[in-house]
């Protein structure tokens, strides 16, 4: 086993940044990361699932802490380079330092029950990696989830999502120089997409956001457009149902098709409910005592605007779950991704004070 020092905690961050993974090629982050846990880090079972997950495990008994990460980025590659104490590359802050800042603390972590890191595929994609994860079904009294927080806030909340395509079809083109010959879907589709605003600014839930990511319509210059599609991104904030989303959008398309005698067809690409983590479990106590241990002072506790991997356990699984992990989510998904290296190695001291607490306050829990 490695001594796991600043130098080598920068250099594996180096190694995880010059690997291009974009979802569904996460095969190269997998096998260096099996490899570094099995041969250089201290775990005792490590294991590639047959999505790609990479997963490993250390220490027996009680707490059972499962410290998951997702190895996958969005797409577009950044030259790996170090400036002024940051560290630049695609997935530098969401999320390869947050997870790599797992995998050492779970390393140096001693005595602190049974530990199982999670490296999982996919999750900015269609969440493949925690959908095998649960379908195998993980034992955890508490997890972890490794995106950017920030060293002094705790992540506790995530809005749910709904994510569906919009295709609509007047039947028949024209010439351009026609167009009174025929419909034009993409007009069609601008007036269909007001409707289905107004329909949920009804709502009346200023937590509730949406917007359009892609449209896509016509076959030529000159000629009207037959069929034009639409996706739509809608964040669903605690409080409020997917199903409450989708039951008024599915009246909307259904009148607004009707009256304009159109086709309108749709489907679902995404559907994941809000969660929030209780405010009070051990986990997020330990939590906040390991950041005071490190940083001095009290963390805050957020809620974000995005959907991530722990509102499909948090949904599914009755335990305690928060998002922690260095970096700045503005930096995400950017030109310029980037992490502090010193958030980054401070991150790995904290993670590691906070599965000496969680044990501590764990076995606390279950004498009373």
């Amino acid at each position: 086993m490695v001594t796991v020092s600043n130098s080598y905690a920068i250099e594996l961050l180096k190694q995880a940044l010059e690997l291009y993974t974009p979802s569904k090629q996460e095969y190269p982050l997998a096998r260096l990361i099996a490899e570094k846990a099995s041969s250089e880090l201290g775990f005792e079972h490590v294991h590639m699932d047959d999505v790609g997950n990479v997963i490993a495990r250390k220490g027996y008994g009680s707490p059972r802490v499962l410290l998951c990460g997702h190895m996958d980025t969005v797409p577009g590659y950044i030259p790996v380079s170090i400036r002024d104490g940051l560290i630049y590359g695609r997935g530098a802050s969401d999320a390869k330092a947050p997870l790599l800042a797992l995998l050492l603390a779970a390393s140096l972590a001693r005595d602190c029950g049974t530990i199982t890191f999670a490296g999982l595929v996919d999750e900015e994609g269609n969440a493949t990696g925690i959908k095998n994860l649960m379908r195998n079904s993980i034992d955890a009294d508490y997890a972890i989830f490794g995106e950017p927080s920030g060293l002094e806030k705790i992540t506790i909340a995530y809005k749910g999502r709904v994510a569906f395509n919009i295709t609509c079809d007047v039947g028949d083109s024209a010439h351009a120089s026609a167009p009174m010959l025929a419909g034009n879907a993409i007009e069609e589709a601008y007036e269909l997409w007001q409707s289905i605003k107004d329909a949920l600014a009804s709502m009346n839930n200023k937590g509730l956001t949406y917007c359009i990511t892609e449209i896509k319509g016509g076959s030529s210059h000159n000629v009207t457009p037959a069929r034009c599609s639409l996706t739509i991104d809608i964040r669903v904030p605690n409080g409020l149902s997917t199903l409450n989303v989708l039951n008024l959008l599915d009246l909307t398309l259904n009148r607004v098709a009707e009256k304009k005698g159109i086709k309108v067809e749709y489907s679902i690409e995404d559907r994941t409910e809000a969660f929030e983590a209780r405010h009070d479990s051990p986990l997020v106590r330990a939590l906040v005592l390991a950041v005071m241990d490190v940083r001095g002072k009290r963390p805050m506790l957020i809620r974000k605007s995005g959907t991530g991997d722990m509102n499909i356990l948090g949904n599914a699984l009755n335990i305690p779950i928060v998002t922690y992990g260095p970096g700045d989510a503005h930096s995400s998904h950017s030109a310029d991704e980037h992490v502090s290296i010193d958030e980054y190695i401070a991150s790995i001291d904290v993670l590691k004070r906070t599965l000496y607490h969680l044990s501590r306050l764990h076995k606390r829990e279950i004498g009373r």
